[in-house]
């Protein structure tokens, strides 16, 4: 048959197309792998070794491999296997979870039969004749892995399964086994511990096994209804009233006293009950670890008789085993009936001792605990708490734990005895171990929804677990974060959070739509301490969804904003940091709004102001007034109010609050601030008419001999900012600007006065205007303090702003450099053969010093100029190239361009080409036209430039395009008149 089928495949399919098949095939088992419920990685192992087949499948159809019969018969069985695994991931996609996980091995069975035959098909390839190596070894290695692979379960599968192997062997289990099994298959399967889900899985599983049972045989059909049988067993299938009723009938059935152990229930060696007996090979039975310690320390005989053992096999004893389980099954419910008259007694030792053996059996065993809910232990042990005794209420609270641990019934019982949570809640208050155990009952109730909406009404709950938060005993902090966690679902809860001055939870639905008004109001309502108020705004985030209600259409949404900012703002620090977080910009706004019909929030709003104008902590109104129209001007919406301001007369007033004397420094000082904040986006004229030789000599001044190194720092800022006036760069060299702003700020001598980054940025931004190559004799003045070799430091260690400024200087000397260098002195012709000739500046072929001609090579300026080209500062490299630039204008064009090779510049200038910045862009252009216009430059760098200019003739604006091709042409790729740009 086989051979009948390999001869019409050979005949009618040709061997590409069979593999194409093949490929085709093993590609849709791979993607019905990625959808399977189970089993997972071992798919994704399977789904491995089929893509490595693929890629051999390509390789072979690439080859000189023989068309041969055994060729055929090995793809023709992988086809076959392929489609088995396909229609076992198909299944295992669909079918129901617990229905895969019991036949898990069979399936994993299927997957090594697959594997191997697979590979044994994969060795029918004749490799004899093929000629590449690399698919021989592949195919090899691959075949030699599939034989070895292995595809295994999970550990929680084993057990699954041995537990079932167990039961179906003994025959004889209890209710909690099945309810354990049920239990662990539910959580492998991902199925929710909770009696409607596990309920419904058990119908489809039952629902699976009787629609598989036709391709089954007659014995794994038994099997799998005595696995129904079993899963049966297990609480979730029956109602509390039938295990209540199930309970009562077998406990009246037992009698009321407990049964003594029989002499064979006890291990010979360890005189105990046996827990897993064991025969040995004498048909004695003893404990299972105490017969292993005994065989382990050398023992060869039976520790009973001394008989010599013919072997050491331990034989399971299931039947004295299950004998023994039914015993202390039978006396433990025997036990928890004759307790509960104890607890009843009038003598306190007693009942402590009563409740003591109840907490143990509630430890021992869950089914334990649901004998003692269906005895009616609840309403006793509530009744407990209520005692005088400590310990009393402390052990009926811990047997209420466990009660309520896994039980949302029980949860339910508990909240509904009279006065129990009330009684809960008193013993928060009481001593550590009574008031922990308290809150651990609390938190297990508090995970029912039902009981969770009642917890927080009962009076100084939640007051007392917000205490809890600070407890030394760490459980007890952790446990109350997260009881307070599932009581804040009510809004009311977290109001009364806030109250106790916990206010996470209101804080976070602060930023809610559905509740922020209920929240912002409580914040506006509550009395606050002032550390509570510092620790809303400073750590809790309070002020941002509060001034976002500032604009809220919604009047009401307005107003408890501003009673929430009213009640924060009154502590100077919150006042302070609401200025800064442009809180004054939306008051005025409401204060200012004539269509806000709202006499009292207006009002409100004013208070808020007053307290921000108090934060300011300033004794004069007018320093109150800087420092609140100062905030202004550096909100949101500042450059539009600075604009405003700077129609006003506000500099002139800023200007003559600048020049007050000493005994009114702090307003000084707000007026220098808030005047350097209207100069940085200011135009020119808006100054020119205010600022004199008075102001700068105060401004100076400051700077000169700082108080306050905010106030110098704006100083020397209002001093970058100055416009570029004739009159005022001499007032600033007449009033000795240039030593102040060198000696305080470049060369460091009065650092620490001044720190700051931005500082010193300024400070390099003043000097720019004193450096400009049209006042060569300023640019001397300022040469001979050592400048040049500052800003050469500069370019190396400091801000891109600073790095800009330093080199904008460094250029406008540079502009100069021609001019101020000394020509080489001449050698008469008869001592020429002599002396040794001078050897002048590399581009201005001079003398050139730093100081005498600014010369930037002598300043060792060009490699730092260099490296800030590729820093990625756009004003940073435009300043660098700038500079660079000079070196190579007009006939210093050879000269600088040698110089310019040697400290490898135009590398980066070519990547330039290809910045985000048009500006640059141009620039760069513009050097590369200058620098190509040398062969030898040409020659070297053409290849690396070509490709960026050719798209910037793609991209670029008309006008680069034009230069573009100019120096295209210059490349020679373009011809010499190309209009075609």
């Amino acid at each position: 048959m086989e051979k009948d089928m390999t001869t019409t495949t050979k005949s009618m399919v040709s061997l590409p197309e069979l593999f194409s098949q093949t490929t085709v095939a093993i590609l849709d088992c791979i993607q019905a792998a990625k959808a399977v419920v189970t089993q997972t990685e071992n798919f994704k192992k399977f789904s491995n070794f089929m893509e490595k087949i693929t890629l051999i499948l390509k390789d072979l159809s690439k080859s000189n491999v023989d068309d041969s019969e055994s060729l055929r018969n090995g793809l023709d069985i992988v086809n076959l296997e392929i489609k088995v695994v396909n229609q076992l991931a198909l299944e295992c996609g669909s079918r129901n979870k617990s229905y895969l996980l019991i036949n898990c091995r069979k399936i994993l069975k299927q997957l090594e039969n697959s594997t191997k035959e697979i590979s044994r098909a994969l060795n029918r390839i004749p490799l004899a004749r093929l000629d590449d190596l690399r698919i021989i070894n592949k195919i090899t290695r691959l075949c030699k892995d599939m034989v070895e692979a292995e595809y295994t379960a999970s550990v929680m599968e084993i057990t699954v399964l041995e537990m079932i192997e167990s039961c179906l062997q003994e025959r004889n289990v209890d209710r909690c086994y099945a309810n354990d099994l049920f239990v662990l298959i539910a959580k492998r399967v991902g199925v929710p511990d909770e009696n409607l889900a596990m309920k419904k899985e058990l119908e489809e599983f039952k629902a699976e096994i009787q629609e598989s049972k036709l391709g089954i045989s007659m014995a794994e059909s038994r099997r799998m209804e005595q696995i129904v049988e079993l899963l049966e067993m297990a609480d979730v299938m029956t109602s509390y009233e039938e295990k209540a009723k199930r309970y009562e009938n077998e406990r009246d059935s037992l009698g009321t006293q407990p049964l003594q152990a029989l002499q064979s229930f006890y291990c010979p060696i360890t005189m105990d009950v046996m827990v897993d007996p064991v025969e040995i090979s004498s048909g004695r039975t003893f404990e299972r670890s105490a017969i292993e310690r005994w065989f382990a320390d050398g023992h060869k005989d039976c520790p009973s008789t001394s008989i010599q053992l013919d072997s050491l096999v331990l034989q399971p004893n299931r039947t004295l085993r299950q004998t023994i389980e039914e015993w202390k099954y039978r006396n433990k419910m025997i036990t928890i009936v004759s307790i509960k008259p104890k607890l009843q007694s009038n003598d306190e030792h007693e009942v402590l001792q009563s409740l003591c053996e109840l907490q143990d059996l509630c430890r021992e065993r869950e089914l334990h605990c649901e004998w003692v809910t269906f005895e009616g232990y609840i309403p006793i042990l509530s009744g407990l708490l209520s005692a005088k005794n400590r310990e009393v209420r402390t052990q009926a609270l811990a047997i209420l734990c466990n009660l309520a641990k896994d039980s949302h019934d029980n949860k339910e019982r508990i909240a509904k005895e009279d006065d129990a949570l009330k009684s809960i809640v008193r013993s928060l208050a009481r001593q550590i171990k009574e008031s922990k155990l308290a809150l651990e009952l609390l938190l297990q109730l508090s995970r029912s929804s039902v009981v969770r909406d009642v917890i927080g009404t009962i009076q100084g709950c939640i007051f007392l677990v917000v205490n809890m938060l600070n407890s030394d005993d760490a459980q007890a902090s952790r446990d109350s974060k997260v009881l307070l966690d599932n009581l804040s679902f009510l809004d009311n809860n977290v109001i009364e959070m806030a109250k106790a001055n916990f206010f996470k939870p209101l804080l976070h639905l602060l930023s809610s739509d559905d509740v922020r008004f209920l929240m912002a109001k409580t914040l506006s309502e509550i009395d606050l301490t002032d550390h509570h108020k510092l620790s809303l705004v400073k750590d809790g985030g309070a002020l941002g969804p509060l001034l976002q209600l500032l604009s809220h259409e919604d009047l009401g949404m307005k107003t408890v904003a501003v009673k929430a900012l009213q009640n924060l703002s009154s502590l100077p620090q919150n006042g302070l940091q609401m200025i800064k977080e442009g809180a004054v910009g939306p008051l005025f706004e409401i204060l200012y709004c004539h269509s806000l019909s709202s006499p009292s929030l207006r009002e409100q709003v004013a208070v808020v102001i007053m307290h921000l104008a108090k934060s300011t902590n300033s004794p004069a109104a007018d320093d109150e007034k800087i420092s609140l129209l100062e905030s202004v001007s550096w909100s949101s919406s500042g450059s539009e109010i600075r604009a405003k301001l700077r129609q006003l007369p506000a500099v002139q007033v800023l200007v003559q609050l600048c020049e007050v004397t000493n005994q009114m420094v702090r307003v000084r000082a707000s007026a220098v601030k808030f005047f350097y904040c209207l100069t940085i986006d200011g135009d020119d004229i808006s100054f020119q008419d205010h600022v004199g030789q008075r102001c700068i000599d105060t401004l100076l001044k400051i700077i000169k001999s700082p108080t306050d190194e905010e106030e110098a720092a704006a100083a020397m800022g209002i001093i970058s900012n100055l416009p570029k006036d004739l009159q005022i760069t001499q007032w600033l060299l007449d009033s000795g600007a240039l030593d102040i702003i060198i000696f305080a700020f470049i060369t460091g001598r009065n650092r620490n006065a001044l720190s700051k980054e931005h500082g010193i940025e300024d400070a390099v931004r003043a000097l720019c205007r004193f450096t400009v190559s049209t006042n060569k004799e300023c640019q001397k003045k300022v040469a001979e303090t050592g400048v040049i070799l500052e800003l050469t430091k500069l370019l190396v260690s400091g801000t891109p702003l600073t790095k800009q400024y330093a080199a904008v200087s460094l250029k406008q000397f540079s502009e100069s450099s021609t001019a101020m260098s000394q020509p080489l002195k001449k050698t008469r012709a008869f001592i020429c053969c002599f002396a040794a000739s001078e050897t002048g500046c590399q581009v201005h072929r001079g003398i050139c010093t730093v100081e005498s001609s600014f010369c930037i090579l002598e300043a060792n300026a060009v490699e730092p100029l260099v490296r800030m080209l590729e820093e990625g500062h756009f004003g940073a490299a435009e300043a660098s190239l700038d500079a660079l630039l000079t070196l190579i204008d007009n006939e210093r064009l050879q000269n600088g361009c040698k110089v310019l090779d040697q400290v490898n510049a135009i590398p980066p200038i070519i990547k330039l080409l290809s910045s985000t910045s048009t500006k640059l862009q141009e620039k760069a252009l513009g050097a590369l036209e200058r620098i190509f216009r040398l062969p030898e430059m040409k020659q070297r760098y053409a290849t690396l430039a070509q490709m960026p200019i050719v798209d910037i003739t793609q991209r670029g604006s008309s006008g680069m395009k034009s230069m573009a091709a100019k120096v295209l042409a210059q490349l020679n790729v373009l011809g010499e008149q190309s209009s075609y740009f």
